[in-house]
């Protein structure tokens, strides 16, 4: 059985390799991405979830995020933000949502596992 993709992007290097670290232990395949624009040049076939930072210069993650849908309306999208006033809002389900930082490990497991098996029944 393949292992489901994660594609995280982050302009900060040491935040994408712990994500990249926790991901694969977890059993996920990763690719990371210092930029939205390097990510949109590699494509997004075969991503199962992406995991996008919000601040980020150039493409940031809400614009990213509007790209991914209009390639993959399907595609699980997960925000990662400093600021408690959007990471709280309700997520549905399936959908990806808001992470905020500093998130818990298992907690971002858990919204990743949710949503493939939300995308598998």
């Amino acid at each position: 059985m393949n292992r489901p993709v994660v594609a995280i992007v982050d302009d900060d290097a040491r935040v994408l390799a712990s994500l990249v670290e926790l991901l694969e232990s977890a059993g996920y395949a990763t690719c990371s991405f210092l930029s939205g624009e390097a990510l949109l040049a590699f494509g997004l076939q075969g991503v199962d979830v992406l995991i996008t930072d919000i601040g980020m210069p150039g493409a940031d993650g809400f614009e990213l995020r509007d790209l991914a849908r209009q390639a993959n309306p399907e595609l699980p999208v997960f925000l990662i933000t400093g600021r408690h006033e959007i990471a709280d809002r309700p997520r549905p389900r399936g959908l990806g949502g808001f992470l905020r930082k500093p998130f818990d490990g298992d907690a971002l497991l858990a919204a990743v596992r949710d949503v493939l098996d939300a995308g598998r029944s």
